[in-house]
């Protein structure tokens, strides 16, 4: 291990301390967090190690010179886990190959457990009628048959997990699922050995096949938020156009240093931080900014990497490079956020820390009293097999998933598809709703709010003319054009507007002075305009923003249900103070970049709120992931579906009224699941180890907490939360394109 060479991994600051992200196999529980964490805190120079539970990665500051990097892949290798450098493309593959792992065990867990229980149902049911002991010994052999080759692969990942930790001299989760597992096969073997009456095969794969189908089901949800790597990747360019004496050489955008001079042709990203030397163009900062209209960059104008040059040519000077840039702040600020969310440790992992110490503690005490008290091992053995039984984690395992699967449903059948695992959990906690405004609070599109005031037919030619360009306010009167078709021999001028001949007369569609127009005199300055000539009939088209047909019913709703709602958005304060306005929300800011709406989300946190976090940007992304939970319309960046604990569908903003009505009700039954499965427990042990309940009348036992259990989730799903609110659209007056 001490051979590898991780230098060229290492990141070094100016500060003297230098950092390393490293991927990490073997993260299976909330436990292994601390272990790392502790692990690594313990090395000489080491300033902060930070797991990322979702990502299976952990972020590793230190000081330069200290220690080598190829120590902490010793440190983790004496721990359990096996790390190395981490990349986007091998972690994605390596997580990729443990979800089809998964996969395969738990349909190998799920075909063995429905035979076993179909070969153990006939063997109840004949112990109380006619059944001869040849025919219940071949059916527990079978049984044997079918469970030993199963459990061996299917309880790969549980045993090698817990091989690793007793390895290391620790336990994690897996030990004692293991042992339990374990010790209920090697029991059943010997007692179809001996002819004994009954066989425990049938729990032994279903629990197998419970705490898979669990793990399977985290990976899947965590797929989605691997992939935001891939998507804000996806932002930054490659290469980029460097002037060398004048002459433009294509080269790979990491090799720019500051100072650097790059020409940005129209349509291309923007490669690096830079400020403007020459030429004049619209940038589409939208997915950074969450500023819907372009920005007009003159020279001394600072642009983004990741932003669209939309209308000309720019020379720029490269002031920020790859690893510096605003993208890769947001990345940053992603990653953090991310971190920080991971370390939360959910209601079934919390129950199930203590369950399982305390379960099998009593199981071995157990057989240690029997022992003590003259019984044989045999009698012993099968004491602390009852009581495993009897206390398998089959209700504690559905307590909370199968309420997650009724409730997760009820939001599918409304619209609502949730990300991850926990986030009916966290949504029945919020108390404070934080909304983006565009594209959230109002629709994607924009909508022409004055064409009523003009002749249709005017409308149409202007709208014929939009149709032939690429601005965002001509797409908004492009809209008006249903059925119709370009015209033909339309000319863009980049940054000026769309000119065509139309019945032999010149038209014009763009700014006010390209069509030589004066601004409306009883326009609202908030309004975005686009104008029209054809000869010497003009139009001036107000473009204004259209808010989601419900918004304003939902947030009513959702006040009244005694939620706090407040917008923060990157958007201009004249265009967000309408929408404030007309929702009745007196909490709002406005021009809000990505780290000060973390700070925001922060700062409600540290006064004791949950926030739900609704947004759909790409700057919104590192707001998502740093909330206590979140979600985003369909119609958001693959980015924030991605950090979103869930995505609605639709225009209508109901299903978040809808969301959280569900999740609290799904709260209270999980809670009440868990306090069932705790007296169903506290009842059912004592009998098991004073030898009162046999093993089949525990298995019995078992089976029934597990049904009413699965009965209570489906109270999860509500008589009267599917009721839509219906609305039209509202446009605000006097509002700026969103």
């Amino acid at each position: 291990m001490a051979s590898i060479d991780l230098s060229h991994y290492v990141s070094r600051g100016s500060d003297g301390e230098a950092h390393i992200d490293l991927a990490v196999d073997g993260i299976d529980c909330a436990a292994c967090i601390h272990d790392i964490e502790a692990g690594l805190g313990r090395l000489p120079g080491i300033s902060k190690a930070r797991v990322n539970y979702t990502l299976r990665r952990v972020a590793i500051d230190w000081r330069d010179g200290a220690i080598a990097p190829a120590a902490f892949v010793e440190a983790l290798d004496r721990l359990g886990y096996k790390a190395y450098p981490f990349t986007a493309g091998a972690a994605e593959a390596a997580a990729d190959a443990e979800l089809k792992r998964l996969l395969r065990a738990l349909a190998i867990a799920g075909f063995a457990a429905m035979n076993i229980m179909l070969l153990s149902v006939s063997v109840w049911a004949g112990s109380i009628s006619d059944i001869t002991p040849e025919t219940r010994d071949f059916f527990h052999w079978l049984s044997a048959l079918i469970a030993l080759p199963a459990a061996a692969f299917a309880g790969q990942p549980f045993f090698q997990s817990a091989f690793k930790a007793l390895r290391t001299r620790r336990t994690n989760m897996d030990v004692p699922i293991s042992i339990g597992v374990t010790l209920a096969l090697g029991v059943s073997l010997y007692e179809t050995a001996i002819s004994a009456e009954h066989a425990y095969f049938d729990s032994a794969v279903m629990l197998l096949f419970f705490l898979l189908g669990g793990r399977t089901l985290d990976h899947a949800m965590r797929r989605k938020t691997r992939a935001a790597a891939g998507n804000l990747a996806a932002l930054k360019s490659e290469t980029a156009e460097k002037l060398v004496d004048g002459v433009a050489i294509t080269v790979p955008a990491a090799a720019l240093a500051p100072g650097d001079t790059i020409l940005v042709r129209p349509g291309d990203r923007i490669a690096a931080d830079a400020t403007v030397v020459a030429g004049e163009s619209g940038i589409d900062e939208s997915l950074v900014s969450g500023e819907t209209l372009s920005r007009h960059a003159r020279p001394g104008a600072t642009v983004y990497a990741g932003t669209l040059n939309r209308d000309a040519t720019l020379t720029l000077a490269v002031s920020a490079t790859a690893g510096h840039t605003l993208v890769d702040e947001v990345q940053k600020l992603l990653d953090k956020a991310s971190q920080a969310r991971s370390r939360r440790v959910i209601l079934a992992d919390r129950a199930a820390q203590l369950y399982a110490p305390v379960v099998h503690l009593t199981a071995a005490l157990a057989a240690l009293g029997w022992t003590i008290a003259g019984a044989g091992l045999h009698q012993a053995v099968l004491v602390a097999t009852t009581v495993l039984i009897i206390t398998c984690p089959c209700a504690l395992a559905l307590a909370v998933p199968a309420v997650q699967v009724v409730a997760a449903g009820a939001l599918f059948r409304r619209g609502i598809f949730l990300n991850a695992g926990d986030a009916i959990e966290r949504l029945a906690e919020a108390d404070t709703i934080v909304f983006d405004k565009t594209g959230t609070l109002t629709l994607p599109e924009r909508r022409v709010a004055n064409a009523a005031s003009y002749p249709p037919d005017l409308v149409r030619r202007a709208a014929r003319l939009a149709l032939s360009s690429r601005h965002p306010l001509a797409a908004a009167l492009a809209t008006e054009a249903v059925g119709e078709s370009p015209i033909a021999g339309a000319v863009e001028e980049p940054g000026r507007g769309v000119r065509a001949v139309i019945d032999g007369i010149e038209a014009r569609l763009g700014n006010l002075a390209f069509c030589d127009v004066g601004a409306p005199p009883d326009g609202d300055a908030a309004d975005s305009t686009i104008a029209f000539r054809h000869g010497d009939v003009t139009a001036v088209f107000a473009v204004r923003q259209v808010l989601r047909p419900d918004a304003a019913a939902t947030v009513k709703r959702l006040r009244g249900a005694g939620y706090d709602c407040r917008i923060l958005s990157g958007d201009r304060a004249e265009a967000v103070a309408p929408v404030a306005a007309a929702l009745g929300i007196e909490s709002w800011a406005a021009g809000v970049r990505p780290a000060e709406k973390i700070a925001a989300l922060e700062g409600l946190a540290a006064a004791g709120h949950c926030v739900a976090m609704i947004g759909d940007g790409l700057n919104d992304a590192p707001a998502l992931a740093a909330a206590h939970v979140s979600l985003s319309p369909i119609s958001a960046s693959d980015l924030a579906q991605a950090e979103a604990d869930g995505v609605f569908l639709g225009r209508s903003l109901a299903p978040i009224a809808e969301a959280v009505a569900i999740a609290r009700r799904a709260r209270r039954l999980m809670t009440a699941n868990l306090a069932f499965s705790v007296i169903y427990n506290s009842c059912a042990v004592p009998l098991a180890i004073f030898g009162l309940v046999t093993p089949l009348l525990a298995a019995l036992a078992m089976s029934g907490s597990s049904i009413v259990v699965t009965l209570n989730a489906l109270r999860a799903r509500p008589r009267d939360a599917g009721r839509a609110l219906d609305g039209v659209a509202v446009q605000l007056p006097g509002a700026a394109a969103a």
